[in-house]
């Protein structure tokens, strides 16, 4: 009877204790993907004029939304989120800023994306 009480009792803890990884995953796994950065510092690297930091502004709120959001699902939408949101972020950047800041935005954008383990 002893024997199987503690059985039970090692199932049971290395059961929570693999739920606790999985949980500490999903949490690690939700903050790569929050790409909110500093507005003030990212207008100073890409020398924005002041009609475009508005619009940068709002345009990397969007893409931060649609980051988050796309925790939410499996690998493989998630994948096809992120790649949506990347494409959909890039193709408004490349309308506001001008062709070195935009290129300076993709090198910044690529950084980030491989610190964060998200490429």
């Amino acid at each position: 009877m002893k024997r199987l009480f503690f059985t039970v009792v090692a199932m049971l803890s290395m059961t929570l204790a693999f739920a606790e990884n999985e949980n500490m995953n999903s949490v690690n796994n939700a903050e790569a993907y929050n790409l909110s950065v500093n507005m003030n510092q990212l207008s100073k690297a890409l020398n924005l004029a002041n009609d475009q930091i508005e619009a940068v502004a709002e345009i990397h709120k969007t893409f931060c939304s649609e980051m988050m959001f796309a925790t939410q699902y499996g690998k493989e939408e998630r994948d096809a989120r992120v790649n949506a949101a990347i494409r959909k972020d890039l193709g408004y950047m490349n309308y506001v800023l001008n062709h070195n800041q935009y290129k300076k935005y993709v090198m910044l954008l690529n950084v980030t994306m491989s610190n964060r383990g998200l490429k």
